[in-house]
Formats: C-alpha cells, structure tokens, sequence
C-alpha cells in the first residue's frame, strides 16, 4: 500500500524509493506506538502522568539521538530513520507495560486475568471511537497536505519533513498538560467537584498556552540552527524555517484548541470536538489550501492553513467553554439513565 499512498500524494520521484522504504520500516514497528498510547491512557487515568510524560521525553529523546546516529554518522539512509522511531516507542511500550506488571499495586495487570468486559467495551467505544475517528481523518487531510508540499520539491519535503519532528518533540509538554486536563476533569466531575473541574481547566489552558508560546518562540528563533542539525543543506533548512516563521508564534491557538478539547473529552463529550475538528482542521484546511493556492501558489500560503485553522477552532472552542455548561454533562447523562 506505501508505494501507492506516495505516488498519489504526488511524491517526487526522485525521492519516492528512499520514502516507501521508511513507510514499510516504520509501520512494522508500529505495536510499539499502539502499546505505548494504551499503556499512556492507562498512568493518566491513574492520575500518573508524570510517568507517562517521563516515558515520552524519553522515547522521543531516543528516537532523535538514533536518528542522529544512524542518519548522520553511520550514513545509513532514510531507512534508519524510520527505525529510530520504531526503536524508540518499542522501548518506551515495554518500559511502560514493566511498571503496569509491577506487584503489589492496586493497578498490576495480571495477564493471565486479562478478558474482555462488555459494559467497559461499550463505553470505551463510545468515547474512544470518536477520538480515534478524528485523529484517522485529520491523519488524511495532512496526506492531502502533504500532498501539495511534495509539488514544491524535494527539498521542501524535506525542509517540511524536518519541521514537523522538531515541532513533535517540542509540542510533548503541550500534549501532556492536556492529557493531563482530560484525566483531571474526567476525575472532578465523577466527585461532582463542578467548581474545582472549572477553575483547574482554566488555570491548564492557560499554563498549556503560555508553554506553547515559549515553545513557538524558541522555534521560531532558533529553526535554522535546529533545522542544521538533521541537514546541511540550504535549501532544506530554509523551508524548515520559512514554517517556523509562518506557524510558530500562533502555537498559542493550537494549545488553546487542544486543552478544550481535552477537557470536553474529561466531560465525556467526545464527540463535539470530533466534529469541529473535522470540519474546520479537514474540511476547511483542504479547501482553503486548494482555493489560496490558487490564487497564490506560494508554499508560504500552505503553512497559512494552520494558524487560521486553529483560529478558527478556537474562537468556536471558547464558546463552548464559556457557555456550553459542559461542566453538568456527566450528571445529566446520569439523570437521564435514571
């Protein structure tokens, strides 16, 4: 399937073997990614995300040491890159699943005790599935995406490519706070703790932003000396900093959406920002790249996409976090189970 997914995504073709090459390394190694999220959901709703935090910090760290390694040392190709990462999250999956099997714990799997529970089942599916739905079809407008950034060449592949890990490993303090937002208000509002579930949500959006700005600030600062490290090509790292300079002073609005959305999850609302994410980080990001793009074929008019898209996603967000009452949604689910 790599080598179709690629060529529809208009991938150049002087590049196309070395990149079907890292798909297939990197998706043999995906159960390490799948065991890692499952064991992460698990500290979280223990209320340890600190361990899980120090488990991701580990395994990206890793992962961009080997790259360093394998890629600019031992010059073992793209291929290598690939297995870095499936490296990296296999590590970090066992180091997690060996603190899950620990003995004596209230929360020690016992595989041998492992079943499937039907009324679990059921509930993970409803507030899973739509999570999982998002993230899939999001996952496909970025193909789209990706898509154009390839007819800019392969530099701009790669100058892109090079972006998008530094802003992965950056963005993990972002993604933890709002983790930890879901678990926190998933907690308070079981407790009918209304007012404590409020007042922490607000204080975590904004340490989440105010994070998020300090990360988009370094990026935007220092991209040409990060972007150095994985290439010294000039070209490659100019367009890594032309997306710096376009996206990373906005990470506020992309800390922003993802906190309300962490916490309309906790509410067990899962599906409302399934649905703002598809339409306006899908539906809208692709047809406003193919309408802009059109007018200005600049790549520069691509990485506008983002910061308007989270605008956006945020001013609707914001609205439901001041007006929507989701902190009740829980007690009325129950009412009405009754």
């Amino acid at each position: 399937m790599a080598p179709v997914v690629l060529r529809l995504m208009k991938t150049d073709p002087d590049v196309l073997p070395n990149s079907i090459r890292y798909f297939q390394c990197y998706f043999l190694g995906a159960i390490g990614f799948v065991m890692y999220n499952i064991i992460n959901g698990i500290l979280n709703a223990l209320g340890n995300s600190k361990r899980s935090l120090l488990y991701l910090v580990f395994s990206s760290t890793l992962n961009i040491l080997l790259d360093l390694l394998f890629v600019g040392v031992f010059k073992w190709g793209v291929g290598s890159a690939a297995i870095a990462t499936c490296i990296s999250q296999i590590t970090s999956a066992i180091l997690a699943f060996n603190f899950l099997v620990k003995k004596d714990t209230i929360y020690q799997v016992k595989l041998n005790e492992i079943r499937f529970d039907k009324s679990c089942l059921k509930l993970i599916i409803k507030y899973g599935l739509p999570s999982g739905v998002q993230n899939s079809v999001i996952a496909l407008a970025n193909v789209f995406v990706q898509s154009n950034i390839n007819t800019f060449g392969g530099d701009a592949m790669a100058g892109c490519g090079t972006y998008s890990k530094v802003e992965g490993f950056a963005f993990l303090p972002v993604n933890s706070f709002t983790m930890a937002l879901s678990t926190f208000v998933g907690q308070n509002l079981g407790a009918k703790e209304y007012t404590r579930a409020k007042r922490g949500s607000v204080f975590g959006i904004l340490s989440s932003m105010a994070l998020a700005e300090m990360v988009g600030f370094m990026m935007f600062m220092f991209m040409p000396v990060i972007a150095r490290l994985f290439s010294d090509d000039s070209n490659v790292i100019y367009y890594a900093s032309l997306q710096a300079k376009v996206d990373c002073l906005f990470y506020f609005l992309l800390a922003f959406s993802h906190s309300i959305a962490a916490i309309l999850r906790g509410a067990g609302k899962a599906f409302i920002p399934m649905i703002i994410m598809l339409s306006i980080w899908c539906v809208f990001r692709v047809v406003y790249i193919r309408v802009a793009l059109n007018i200005n074929p600049e790549i520069s008019t691509l990485f506008t996409a983002y910061p308007i898209t989270w605008l956006i996603s945020s001013v609707i967000y914001l609205f439901l976090f001041m007006f929507s009452k989701w902190e009740y949604g829980f007690s009325k689910e129950t009412e009405l189970a009754r």
